[in-house]
């Protein structure tokens, strides 16, 4: 197969192309938007063609959730417009996509983690646009999936274990909020599952992705500088309302993968597990 990787120089795109070795059969295509807009229309149909392209994994998104809700017009084209029109391209081919999601569908009112067939309710402009993103990629490509995930991070990019490890090292103390409640995900373990779903054959629907287990941000960072041996820094826990932000963030969020897990037979690790081996490789 020849899959389009679009967003390959974000955290996960970057973990994708690290992968992409152990899967020699396929042919892989690695874009960010030096190499395809992907908001542009006729340029993502004539590259789709072009180079016969049989299924796109969607890494692109505008991810800046604060910055989302003064700049809706740009986070809308990135977050849903975009996805529509990789979705129509490849449909015309008969072919897969798989939009990545996130946990920010949900308002996280729940005080159990969320299954896919759950009612979405974003209270934000990211989550908002990334819903719509969701919906069009499944009503214009018949095998499509999507696939949320949550607190995503890796070595490559800017992410919260960086900032955590950056601050612990310069700061004596640190405020964390211990009231927002999900799960910490290796990008490097999602890369995985989905290059399991290729490999086991896409099957369309929503699906949810993190590591296993449930922390708040203070436990997150805690355990970030537990594992880099940092012990100079002193976190204390905060209220979200002691942190504010312009945009709302799910309280809980918890994701429930048990249909990942049963239908492509995946094995999701532990976060602190998952943690401690990209904190290794950052160390």
């Amino acid at each position: 197969m020849t899959i389009l990787i679009t967003g390959c120089n974000g955290q996960l795109g970057n973990e994708m192309q690290l992968l992409e070795k152990n899967f020699p059969q396929h042919t892989w295509l690695n874009t960010d938007v030096a190499e395809l807009d992907i908001t542009d229309a006729d340029a993502v149909e004539q590259f789709v063609r072009e180079n016969h392209v049989d299924g796109i994994v969607n890494c692109a998104a505008y991810t800046a959730v604060d910055k989302a809700e003064s700049d809706e017009d740009f986070c809308r084209k990135l977050n849903a417009e975009a996805p529509a029109i990789l979705a129509k391209a490849i449909e015309r081919r008969s072919g897969w996509m798989i939009q990545i999601s996130t946990d920010y569908v949900f308002d996280g009112t729940n005080h159990k983690p969320y299954r896919e067939d759950e009612a979405t309710c974003p209270n934000s402009v990211y989550g908002r646009t990334k819903l719509e993103g969701e919906q069009k990629v499944l009503s214009l490509c018949q095998r499509a999936m999507v696939i949320r995930t949550a607190w995503l991070y890796s070595t490559f990019g800017n992410n919260f274990v960086k900032t955590m490890l950056r601050l612990g090292r310069e700061k004596t103390e640190l405020g964390v909020i211990f009231d927002q409640i999900g799960t910490p995900t290796y990008a490097r373990d999602l890369a995985k599952a989905i290059m399991t779903v290729i490999d086991k054959g896409i099957e369309p629907g929503i699906y949810h992705f993190s590591n296993e287990g449930v922390a708040s941000w203070y436990d997150f960072t805690l355990a970030i500088h537990r594992l880099a041996g940092i012990e100079s820094c002193r976190v204390r826990p905060i209220h979200t309302t002691d942190y504010p932000t312009p945009a709302t963030r799910p309280h809980y969020s918890v994701l429930d993968k048990s249909k990942i897990k049963e239908t492509f037979g995946i094995e999701i690790p532990h976060w602190e597990t998952s943690l401690a081996e990209c904190i290794d490789l950052l160390n």
